[in-house]
């Protein structure tokens, strides 16, 4: 089973756009705080890239605006690719399937 859910801000809101193919698709950057402090006491946060597609992309880059918070449910996708040092290096991708606006 492939889900993964959280809850953030958004630090860069989606600007639609269209795929070669013609299906519109959305990246946007959430800022999720950790649940535990670090060693000074403080929460960080992480930034996580999440893609979106179709009517979730264009419904959610009509009325996201940065500084919202929002709730993802979606699956990560991993694939592999040669870089420039000939290396292969591993990424993950986030795919929404569901967006929740909730507030400021």
């Amino acid at each position: 089973m492939n889900i993964v859910a959280f809850v953030g801000t958004i630090v860069e809101p989606p600007i639609l756009r269209e795929s070669n193919v013609g299906n519109k698709y959305a990246i946007m950057d959430i800022s999720v705080k950790r649940p535990f402090p670090n060693s000074n006491g403080v929460f960080e946060d992480d930034v996580f890239s999440v893609t979106l597609w179709k009517g979730i992309a264009q419904t959610t880059s009509d009325v996201a605006k940065k500084g919202d918070c929002v709730a993802i449910k979606g699956r990560i996708q991993s694939r592999t690719y040669e870089g420039n040092d000939g290396a292969e290096h591993r990424s993950y991708d986030i795919f929404a399937e569901h967006v929740s606006l909730l507030g400021k």
